[in-house]
């Protein structure tokens, strides 16, 4: 018979509470979670935050999933079950398109790219295994946002302060994030052009499956003559199956 360990519990629902939560939340909310004393929750936390599985925001009296999280996430999604479930699909997409692909996964207000396959002969691109960039910027975070509610994007990007750009085009308020959203929904796919790298443009579609926030995308340059109409029919395809696959699994 394997003996519960009570700490090691803890330590597993915090953890899991903090990464459903779209912001950094209060100790108390945390303590209720969990069901601990505040004053236990606090030293958890704490050991937490040494070995980097949190992260204090004391302006705000609140607590987030630190970086020792991200990693271990990351290599979960390297491994199971995403990347090795989307590795042939995600292939053979490459292939029918002769254009570089990838998946990627939502985290915060960033994507995160666990998978890629490069198209031969086509550049490199930023979407390398392991990079985040801005998910309002890319085609995938924002299909992957606009599976969000509207207090949940609201929460990520409240006021200005929240946009960043990367070639000085983009949406620069929550106004205009929104709007693109909505287009994205009524379309089913996201794009963007130029917003993070000039001259490439990319096509994404997000997974429906519910166990996971993870779309696929494919990026080209924007003078290679790619018709766009193709590009969409081939990633929703391939995010089908993917779909199929995860609930399969």
């Amino acid at each position: 018979m394997v003996r519960p360990v009570p700490a090691a519990t803890a330590t597993l629902r915090a953890l899991r509470f903090l990464s459903a939560q779209p912001v950094p939340v209060p100790a108390s909310r945390i303590a209720a979670e969990i069901g601990l004393p505040r004053s236990s929750t606090y030293h958890l936390l704490a050991a937490m935050a040494e070995e980097d599985f949190v992260v204090h925001y004391p302006d705000d009296r609140t607590w987030g999933v630190g970086v020792g999280a991200w990693e271990v996430g990351l290599a979960f999604a390297q491994q199971e079950p995403l990347a090795r479930l989307a590795r042939v699909p995600l292939a053979r997409l490459v292939d029918r398109l002769g254009q570089s692909a990838h998946l990627a996964v939502l985290h915060g207000s960033d994507v995160l790219y666990v998978l890629e396959e490069r198209a031969p002969g086509r550049p490199s691109l930023v979407t390398d295994v392991g990079v985040r960039l801005p998910a309002h910027l890319t085609a995938s975070g924002r299909a992957l946002l606009a599976t969000l509610s509207r207090p949940q994007v609201r929460a990520l990007y409240p006021d200005p302060a929240a946009f960043v750009t990367r070639t000085d085009v983009g949406p620069r308020t929550p106004t205009q994030l929104r709007d693109l959203l909505s287009q994205t929904r009524r379309r089913g796919h996201a794009t963007e052009d130029g917003e993070v790298t000039p001259g490439f443009r990319s096509v994404a579609v997000a997974l429906a499956a519910p166990s996971v926030r993870a779309a696929v995308a494919v990026t080209w340059e924007s003078t290679a003559g790619v018709a766009e109409t193709d590009v969409v029919a081939a990633v929703r395809s391939t995010a089908a199956t993917l779909d199929r696959r995860l609930h399969a699994r």
